[in-house]
């Protein structure tokens, strides 16, 4: 009799074995490709020990399983809030009505349903000496109360960590660098307020103890960003749970007033265009090919240096008549805002940048392979900050000074306001910034940038007196 059943290998004269490959999700989990065990020399051995070998294997991959399908037990533990809205979903899903209101009489069909399905629950745990189930998991407790109570269920007011968990799942998502700043600002919250809150018990006095708790070893400039996003999540949860009546206290509130802080354009300066030169010789000397590439783009657009790390090689468009870059939104670069979606002049070595870029990067999707990644902007800014610090000491001189002193080049040439924004993807506030053809912007830009790069020795002392 040929034996004929899964996973069985004739093996010559070494006999029979059992042979299953491990999917591919659990080989990590297994250390290996493949199971094999042993099952006899002969087929009637094999049939025998068969049964007991498979369901063996078949544990064994449920236990290699386990990490990957309760990947969510690391999760935290649902609120008390999010309790109530799943147990209400259960009903909808038993077609129940979350919102009933007890019983019509004594054979009201949902009442009968709801009883028979909180007897089912309560069925799989074993009961004390009073015949009362012991050990409910919260979830079926929560279930059950949804059964039983109906509308008379009070809903949980949600709180702070309810506005954390649904910002991070409708606005922040799988954004990894956005997760951890998240879960950042809010330790600090947690920290300052000493326990859970519900968002109807904030009040302002709340809000400044967490502002001064976050000013203690930061700057105001930072504390403003934290309290931004704290802002940011209070509102989407007023709106999106229906909290009317429930007030922000964090609106209006500053890390420092208006007259302390330290104004924006004294934040950074341009470089001045000796200091290009110094930092422009060491890159050329000392770094690698693409960060050289980068420096050079970005010397000659005025982009951020996201804009230019994350660049495709199909953003770059050498054969048009006004060879250009475009700068938009892809999986592996987020831009600023929609404004600054944009297609930038290739003009003199920028061009010429961007033509061995191309080369250098073969057959691979991004400009840049090594930066064109999540984060892979920051480790460009760091590579190219060392050089700059190694020629400029002054701190308010870095990378992103090389578009200050495009700015004021653009100035200088005499390019209107709208005309730099064009050029640098920055709003102007028009309701107009949104019309016209890229063709036309495209050349707009071109002709400003022209004019910018070629009076460069006319700005040179400017610059360099104002450095």
């Amino acid at each position: 009799m040929k034996l004929e059943v899964k996973h069985v290998q004739k093996r010559g004269i070494a006999g029979w074995r059992y042979r299953r490959k491990i999917p591919k999700e659990l080989r990590a989990a297994a250390g290996k490709l493949e199971i094999l065990i042993p099952l006899g020399s002969t087929e009637q051995e094999a049939l025998k020990a068969y049964p007991k070998v498979h369901a063996q294997a078949e544990r064994q991959l449920r236990l290699w399983a386990q990490p990957q399908s309760a990947s969510t037990s690391t999760a935290p533990s649902p609120t008390d809030f999010e309790q109530f809205r799943q147990s209400r979903a259960q009903l909808r899903a038993l077609n129940l009505d979350p919102e009933w209101s007890g019983p019509e009489d004594v054979d009201d069909p949902e009442a009968l349903a709801r009883e028979l399905i909180a007897e089912q629950i309560a069925d799989k745990y074993p009961v004390d000496e009073h015949g009362h189930p012991i050990g409910v998991g919260t979830d079926d407790r929560a279930l059950i109360h949804a059964l039983v109570l109906g509308q008379r269920q009070q809903r949980p007011q949600p709180t702070l960590e309810d506005a954390r968990r649904l910002y991070l799942k409708e606005r922040v998502g799988e954004d990894e660098t956005k997760r951890m700043e998240l879960e950042r600002i809010f330790k600090l919250v947690r920290e300052a307020l000493g326990k859970d809150r519900t968002l109807g018990s904030l009040k302002r006095e709340d809000a400044k103890e967490v502002r001064d708790h976050m000013l203690d070893g930061r700057k105001p400039s930072s504390v403003d960003r934290y309290l931004n996003v704290v802002r940011a999540v209070i509102n989407h949860a007023i709106r999106e749970f229906d909290l009317s009546g429930v007030t922000n206290p964090f609106m209006h509130l500053e890390a420092a007033t208006k007259d302390k802080a330290e104004p924006d354009k004294d934040k950074r300066r341009p470089f001045t265009l000796a200091e290009v030169d110094a930092i422009t010789a060491r890159i050329v000397s000392q770094a690698k090919q693409d960060l050289q590439l980068i420096w050079r783009l970005l010397k000659a657009t005025g982009c951020r240096l996201a804009e230019v790390s994350g660049l495709r090689v199909a953003d770059v468009h050498l054969d048009h008549a006004i060879p250009h870059i475009t700068v938009e939104w892809h999986d592996d670069r987020r831009i600023k805002n929609a404004v600054s979606r944009r297609n930038v002049p290739l003009i003199g070595d920028a061009l010429a940048a961007a033509k061995e870029a191309v080369a250098a990067a073969g057959d691979s999707l991004m400009l840049f392979p090594t930066y064109g990644r999540p984060k892979g902007a920051s480790s460009a800014s760091a590579a190219l900050g060392k050089h700059v610090r190694a020629c400029v000491t002054d701190p308010k001189a870095t990378t992103h000074s090389l578009r200050h002193l495009m700015k004021d080049r653009l100035r200088l040439a005499g390019a209107s306001k709208s005309d730099q924004d064009i050029v640098l993807g920055h709003s102007s506030g028009s309701v107009g910034e949104d019309y016209g053809g890229d063709e036309a912007r495209l050349e707009v830009a071109r002709r400003a940038l022209e004019k910018a790069l070629v009076g460069e020795g006319k700005e040179n002392g400017m610059a360099t007196r104002r450095g």
